[in-house]
């Protein structure tokens, strides 16, 4: 008696390490669930494009632009080419430097942006301390060249792993973890430390 060997159709999905891929292919097959990875990722984007572009408005129109043009191309997406995260977070990078571009067209300035007012109970003392060390935190990063300032948001604003970010701004892992390095070294200096 021979084994038969399970048909191509029937296998098991391979790992490939993309938490998304299951979501992923269901949105393919029904775009309407593509609602699960809106949900996970608004938020990421959206901050994403907030902290590169410094508006609410633009980051909230740069925020439907990527999702609606993920979901466009979400066909084109292909396992093992990379994870659905980083394939959405380049699409974001594209529309934001669209974005960039359109802002200089346009020579607005945004405003500076807003704290959140202290809890009721919070020591004055504190809330001085913590505002004061979010603005030169702030300051420092927006000082930063455009490559550095985007890969320590990708990193520490949105998580993505040095593969990823890599996938994103179009260069190997290893590169993506020079640039970081870099800034890193960069905005410890800039903030005197």
């Amino acid at each position: 008696m021979t084994a038969s060997r399970p048909s191509p159709a029937k296998q098991p999905a391979r790992s490939s390490g993309d938490p998304d891929l299951a979501d992923v292919r269901a949105a393919q097959a029904d775009r309407a669930t593509f609602d699960v990875l809106y949900r996970r990722y608004l938020d990421r984007v959206y901050g994403y494009a907030f902290y590169s572009l410094g508006d609410h408005h633009d980051a909230e129109d740069v925020t439907e632009r990527t999702f609606l043009a993920a979901l466009k191309a979400l066909g084109s997406f292909r396992e093992g080419s990379g994870t659905f995260r980083a394939w959405l977070f380049r699409i974001a990078h594209n529309t934001i430097a669209n974005a960039h571009r359109s802002r200089a067209r346009r020579r607005t300035v945004p405003l500076p942006p807003a704290f959140d007012p202290p809890a009721p109970n919070a020591d004055p003392a504190g809330v001085v301390t913590r505002a004061e060390e979010l603005r030169r935190v702030l300051n420092a990063v927006a000082e930063l060249p455009d490559d550095r300032r985007q890969v320590v948001l990708l990193r520490f604003v949105d998580g993505l792993s040095s593969r990823e970010i890599g996938q994103v701004m179009d260069r190997s892992e290893g590169a993506a973890r020079v640039l970081l390095h870099r800034a890193l070294r960069d905005l410890s200096a800039r903030m005197g430390r």
